[in-house]
This record gives structure tokens, C-alpha cells and sequence, in this order.
């Protein structure tokens, strides 16, 4: 195989590790929306439904995310390999900042799964609620930095996420508000 070939399969399979990802924390915070949610049921229902979404939860976590996360960054590596003069453009750093964070953040969960597990969470489904749209604000950037890359302009997509965080914020509030 030539270079160009080992770079779409290295780029194929970040993409299917990204999505993976995405999918795979979208759903273990919506789940931790309704184990949040279930402290309002009867006790019986509440132990029944704790013990099935910490199952899920953990599920989630180990079986999707995990090796997602593994895989997302093992192949943009070997992207990066392929391709190391982009090491030296700024929009490359920022992408990966925007990609540690969202790695912290993915490692925070099991923390927060840890909590519900054992009672101790204090957080609200709203919380969790809000709690997943950071993931889609890191993604936005994290999409728009790798197809424009050397083009971008800084400003407008600083500007363009505020806007976006904005108009989450104002969703997430207005659907609370019922």
C-alpha cells in the first residue's frame, strides 16, 4: 500500500472511532439523565432501575466509549505520522486541545457513574441534561478545525461557538422551563 492508502484507512477509522465516541457518550449521559430521574420513583422501582442504569451506564462506558477513545486517537496519531508538517499549524493545536478536553471529559464520566452507583450524586437530571451538550461544542470546533484547517479563521469560529453555546443554552432553558 502507498502512503495515500494507509492515510484513508487511518483517516476511515478515526472517523468510525470519532463517531463511536460521540454516539457512545450521548447515549451513557442520557441514560445518567434517567438514573438521575429515578431517584423520584417508589424504592422498590428506584432499586430495580439503579441496578439496570448503572449496568447500562458502565456498559456504555467500558464497552463503547473506551475503545472509541482508543481508537479516535491511535489513528488521528498515525494521521498526524502520515502528515507531521501539520504539527507546525495552529489549527492542529487547537483541535487537539479541543480533543484532550473532550477526553478529560469523557474520563469525568466514569466519576459521575462511580457517584450514582453508589447514591452519593447530588447532581439533577437537569444537570445531566446540560452535562451532554459539551460534547457537541467540542465537536463542532473539533469538525469545522479539521475540514478548514490551515483556512480557518480563528475569530469567526470563536464567534460562531459562542453563538452555538448561546443557542444551546437557550434550548436547555427553555425546554427546563415547562
Amino acid at each position: 500500500m502507498q502512503t495515500a492508502d494507509w492515510y484513508a484507512v487511518a483517516k476511515a477509522l478515526h472517523l468510525i472511532g470519532m463517531v463511536s465516541w460521540m454516539a457512545g457518550i450521548f447515549y451513557l449521559v442520557r441514560v445518567m439523565v434517567y438514573h438521575a430521574q429515578s431517584k423520584d420513583q417508589t424504592p422498590d422501582s428506584r432499586q430495580l432501575l439503579h441496578g439496570q442504569f448503572t449496568g447500562m451506564e458502565w456498559k456504555a462506558y467500558k464497552v463503547i466509549i473506551q475503545p472509541a477513545v482508543v481508537i479516535t486517537w491511535v489513528f488521528g496519531s498515525m494521521m498526524l505520522a502520515i502528515q507531521p508538517a501539520w504539527l507546525q499549524q495552529p489549527w492542529i493545536h487547537l483541535k487537539l486541545t479541543f480533543l484532550l478536553a473532550l477526553t478529560v471529559y469523557t474520563h469525568g464520566l466514569s466519576g459521575h457513574i462511580r457517584k450514582l452507583e453508589s447514591g452519593t450524586s447530588n447532581r439533577s437530571h437537569l444537570f445531566f441534561r446540560a452535562w451532554n451538550e459539551v460534547p457537541t461544542i467540542a465537536m463542532v470546533g473539533i469538525i469545522f478545525l479539521a475540514v478548514f484547517k490551515d483556512r480557518i479563521n480563528f475569530f469567526i469560529l470563536f464567534t460562531g461557538l459562542l453563538l452555538f453555546i448561546g443557542l444551546i443554552s437557550w434550548g436547555i432553558w427553555k425546554a427546563n422551563k415547562r
